[in-house]
């Protein structure tokens, strides 16, 4: 054993008596809402309600101080580099990682985006700090760089947030199995429920509660899949010629209207642009079906919004999207790339007449999603996680210790591990 090594140990040995403390580094969580985002607030907030004793240190490489709020735990010390110049985010995330980790020796580092994984890797090796990397979709996918792809390998866990990212870090990644786990986006399910078409959004569009709507709503990059929806409009309207199509999230407004007005759906699309979360779970009750056949999705909790509103879903079979659809028990998949698939699919939807019985039984997809995905469910999962790495990590602190006995060593590890745990919402 080295010094270091020793040293570790010894630091380990004086703090399984202390509460715990998580060390968590996010793009952000208060200022831009992507999946990364959403995902990352979620996590923050079922740790704190897992672990409420534990001590919170959360890095915020773009966010700024002014974007607080007050929603979690007082002992969360919240490290906001937003108002710096991009290269020294980077720089003073790392220093101030690798500084209050080897002073603090915290129990854990979650990171949620594979960008931020090296420092982790850095501090782990200097000072045997345990680190999670949680993998999304595309920033993760076909990873070349040899650095990020050292740092995901050494990872204590890696977290991918659908079946799909598992197995294909599995394919294209030298890393263990027994240490590639699955935590899936969620929701929270009161905040999406079935209604009525909401009256004051017919009124903003101009539309009828009669109309067949479809509706997307994402960041609107290409591989979203919203302009195969666009091309594939045009066959919906020789079929229902009220059609309306809704289009929704931040993007490249200039160039999207040049494909609708290249392909004369002016009178039939609206650009709804950004959606405030308090309108969100209306503009799904507006539709009748929620499209976005993505090519790049990591897992898209969009689907599990619309889902909980009780809204079908058509959704592409070639990415992360197979798993929230519960690889089409829950809605319908579709090759992305194929136009007249995705218009036949629609059409069906809207005529109901589409084979999958379930599309049209809001309450049942509902349940299903809630049941499968709901928060939680997601706390569940992630205590089993988080129990399971401070066992292990209790045990690496013990080796070379004199115990008793195997079993005694273990009873302790629990023991250590249930500390600060809450004991009634697991």
């Amino acid at each position: 054993m080295t010094n270091n090594q020793r040293q570790t140990t010894n630091n380990k040995q004086q703090t399984t008596n202390n509460k715990h403390h998580f060390y968590l580094i996010f793009p952000n969580i208060f200022g831009f809402k992507g999946g990364v985002q959403v995902y990352s607030a979620f996590l923050l907030q079922a740790l704190q309600q897992l672990y409420p004793e534990a001590n919170y240190d959360v890095f915020l490489k773009y966010d700024k101080l002014t974007h607080l709020r007050s929603q979690f735990l007082p002992q969360t010390n919240f490290h906001c580099l937003g108002k710096l110049p991009q290269l020294l985010q980077s720089l003073l995330l790392t220093c101030q990682l690798i500084s209050r980790g080897i002073r603090q020796q915290p129990t854990l580092i979650i990171t949620t985006h594979v960008n931020y994984s090296i420092p982790c890797y850095w501090l782990q090796r200097i000072a045997g700090v345990p680190y999670w990397v949680i993998v999304h979709g595309l920033e993760a996918w076909n990873l070349q760089q040899p650095l990020l792809q050292t740092a995901l390998g050494h990872a204590d866990q890696v977290i991918a947030v659908s079946n799909y990212t598992r197995d294909r870090l599995l394919k294209e990644q030298q890393l263990n199995p027994a240490k590639v786990s699955v935590l899936p986006n969620t929701f929270v399910a009161t905040q999406f429920q079935p209604k009525p078409k909401p009256d004051y959004l017919l009124q903003r569009y101009g539309l009828t509660p009669e109309q067949p709507i479809i509706f997307t709503v994402a960041r609107l990059a290409q591989y979203k899949g919203y302009e195969q929806v666009l091309h594939a409009l045009g066959e919906v309207r020789r079929h229902l010629p009220k059609v309306h199509y809704i289009l929704a999230g931040k993007g490249n407004y200039p160039w999207i209207k040049s494909v609708v007005e290249k392909l004369n759906l002016q009178d039939c699309v609206t650009l709804a642009g950004f959606i405030p979360d308090e309108e969100l779970g209306d503009h799904y009750n507006l539709c009748d079906v929620f499209a976005m056949p993505s090519q790049g999705e990591g897992f898209g909790i969009v689907y599990l919004e619309a889902l909980a509103c009780g809204k079908p879903v058509l959704a592409g079979n070639q990415d992360g999207a197979v798993d929230p659809l519960l690889q089409g028990k829950l809605g319908c998949l579709v090759d992305p790339t194929d136009i007249k698939a995705i218009a036949r699919n629609l059409i069906q939807i809207l005529q109901g007449t589409h084979p999958n019985p379930l599309l049209f039984q809001p309450k049942i997809l509902r349940q299903q999603t809630i049941a499968k995905f709901e928060f939680t469910q997601f706390r569940q999962t992630l205590a089993q996680l988080i129990q399971q790495q401070l066992i292990h990590s209790f045990q690496d602190s013990i080796q070379g210790l004199d115990m008793n006995s195997d079993d005694s060593a273990d009873d302790t590890a629990v023991g250590w591990c249930n500390q600060g745990q809450s004991s009634t919402i697991i």
